[in-house]
């Protein structure tokens, strides 16, 4: 019996490589189409107002967003914040170093930014794993980043870092958990480091009923004598009204303030102020050596083009196994830069703060 070739059978057989050509051209649309899917499933993952991208050389940080204010966290070195942005100005200083990290000869732990540590300075061992370590990084919900620390020998201890961008302004909440992973217990506390961009003004509301300094200030000298000056003056702090103003580099960088206001705010050049609100209870143990509740590091901007604004937090004991927990707020809020001659209207400065925070 004649076998009847079908029609598709005998096209097939004249032109075997257009077919093999589709259908290899079909498989690839197929792969395509199953990967876009798959970006889109990732895409889709993360909640509202989360990304990642990339900032300098550090790939896939997670980025907080909500219009206006843009945030970016490393954890590739230590666990940090890149950028705290309102309407595109950073409010933060980054080294240009940066850029090169992770690139041969590159500087492998460039730090700064926003950044957190513990304390007290002068008490607590080296902690390079917290410090410049990599960290675990995970979205916890819309606007919602935590960075966790690897265990750190040295403290005993492992950091946990939250991030929560309010949905609308620039309110950021800033946790850092104290995980005590020893048998012992621990009395570290919060010390925060942030690197803002230099030339600003500081304004630290004075609380006269817990006032330790004699001047409402203390001044380190941090060469080799390591001594604390406590009775400073300098031409670039000084007192008006209830509040204390810190209006460029002083003679010695490091400055510690005994207020218990619970907030301060940084005037920056290009017209926002950065606030800090954060606890700073009355009857608190503070162990740094002045029992300083923030500092100021305030230097040149030929040895670091940045002011250091410092909350401290109170000694807790943290038992094995438990936790404590600081919370900074921070704001960025419109305000006008004093041009010369000028002056920062204090009371109103504080009441746009005291607003803010409602």
């Amino acid at each position: 019996m004649t076998r009847v070739i079908p029609i598709r059978e005998q096209i097939v057989s004249q032109f075997p490589s257009f077919f093999r050509l589709v259908s290899v051209m079909r498989s690839t649309c197929l792969a395509a189409a199953l990967f876009a899917c798959q970006l889109v499933a990732f895409a889709a993952a993360l909640p509202d107002g989360v990304r990642r991208v990339k900032v300098l050389n550090y790939p896939d940080c997670f980025e907080l967003a909500n219009g206006d204010t843009r945030v970016t966290l490393c954890h590739q070195v230590g666990g940090r914040v890149l950028e705290y942005s309102f309407k595109g100005r950073n409010a933060l200083y980054l080294d240009p170093r940066e850029e090169k990290w992770g690139t041969p000869g590159g500087p492998k732990a460039p730090s700064s930014g926003g950044r957190f540590d513990i304390g007290p300075e002068y008490l607590i061992p080296q902690r390079d794993t917290l410090w410049a370590g990599e960290w675990q990084a995970e979205a916890i919900g819309p606007r919602a980043v935590r960075l966790t620390s690897q265990p750190d020998d040295a403290t005993g201890v492992q950091l946990i870092r939250n991030f929560r961008l309010a949905a609308a302004g620039t309110h950021l909440a800033c946790e850092q958990v104290i995980r005590n992973l020893s048998r012992e217990v621990k009395y570290w506390t919060h010390w925060s480091r942030t690197f803002a961009i230099h030339g600003g003004i500081g304004v630290i509301p004075q609380t006269l009923d817990t006032r330790r300094f004699p001047n409402g200030f203390v001044m380190y000298n941090q060469g080799a004598e390591h001594s604390i000056i406590l009775r400073p003056t300098d031409p670039n702090v000084r007192l008006r009204g209830n509040f204390l103003e810190v209006r460029g580099p002083t003679r010695f960088p490091k400055l510690g303030f005994d207020s218990n206001a619970g907030w301060f705010a940084y005037v920056m050049p290009h017209d926002q102020a950065f606030v800090k609100r954060f606890p700073s209870p009355k009857d608190g143990v503070y162990p740094e050596i002045a029992g300083l509740t923030l500092c100021f590091w305030y230097p040149k901007a030929e040895q670091v083009p940045a002011c250091e604004l410092e909350p401290h937090g109170p000694r807790k004991p943290i038992p094995p196994g438990g936790t404590v927990s600081f919370t900074e707020d921070w704001y960025l809020l419109a305000h006008k830069f004093p041009a010369a001659g000028e002056e920062i209207d204090l009371e109103k400065l504080a009441a746009q703060v005291e607003r803010e925070a409602q």
